[in-house]
């Protein structure tokens, strides 16, 4: 039985869930999404945060050259530089990621705006962050209502709708790039069954707001006085002689 406890690491037990009929179907379309979405997303680092071995091929494949995990516990089968922390403080350096993807982080986190408090924070100006998530206004989020009391994962999760990530984004500075709804199915355990497989079609036309998870990336606007990018040359390491360096920041500043 996965069990979700936001004592320990709720995304392992998501990533186990992600092995199930219904994880497996949902993951395949979260990662043809993030695939394009990080299509013209370029960079030197990206921190992904939470979940990792269910999107490591796909990050990997991206035009960012160094991906750094963040989650709560190791991943001993993960690829790329890891780091355990907290979610909700990030032992990052100021403006020196490009990219940071949050895969299903923000219903499970403490505090889902203070992870966003600390992506802006670590982005360099024009960097992107990638937020996939489950939407209470569907299907998805009338199912974990009728289900919340047995913290399983990923009912267990606080579901959020991309109004309100939209919301916390603008006033943050971020401005949204691109939207993306999918799984408009019920969240059954077995295949949908074949009569009602238009459901996909029809409600990505008339209902998409009502999918089952939406996914946003958002870009990191900044005062037209401030430059866009910093010099190649001069852009700080996030963890430089193998040390991750202080934040700048304290952890409560917006």
């Amino acid at each position: 039985m996965t069990i979700c406890c936001r004592d320990e690491d709720p995304w392992a037990h998501l990533e186990e869930w992600y092995r199930t009929p219904l994880g497996r179907e949902l993951l395949a379309e979260e990662t043809a999404c993030l695939e394009r979405m990080l299509r013209d997303t370029f960079g030197y680092y990206l921190v992904q945060v939470g979940v990792a071995g269910p999107f490591q091929d796909t990050v990997g494949a991206s035009r960012v050259h160094q991906r750094i995990l963040l989650s709560a516990s190791p991943r001993p089968r993960a690829a790329g530089r890891q780091m355990a922390a907290s979610p909700s403080r990030f032992p990052v350096a100021t403006d020196s990621v490009d990219v940071v993807f949050l895969p299903h982080v923000l219903e499970f986190a403490r505090d889902g705006h203070q992870v966003l408090r600390e992506t802006e924070r670590v982005l360099i100006p024009e960097g992107r962050v990638v937020v996939i998530g489950f939407n209470a206004l569907s299907l998805w989020g009338g199912w974990r209502l009728m289900r919340r009391g047995q913290r399983r994962v990923p009912w267990c999760g606080d579901f959020l709708t991309p109004f309100r990530i939209g919301d916390w984004l603008s006033l943050l500075g971020f401005q949204v790039e691109t939207q993306e709804m999918m799984m408009f199915r019920p969240p059954w355990r077995r295949a949908l069954p074949q009569p009602l497989a238009f459901l996909g079609t029809l409600g990505r036309r008339y209902w998409p707001l009502l999918a089952g998870v939406y996914a946003i990336r958002a870009v990191k606007r900044v005062s037209t006085l401030t430059p866009l990018r910093p010099s190649w040359k001069t852009r700080r390491q996030v963890i430089p002689g193998g040390a991750v360096e202080p934040t700048a920041r304290q952890n409560g500043c917006a």
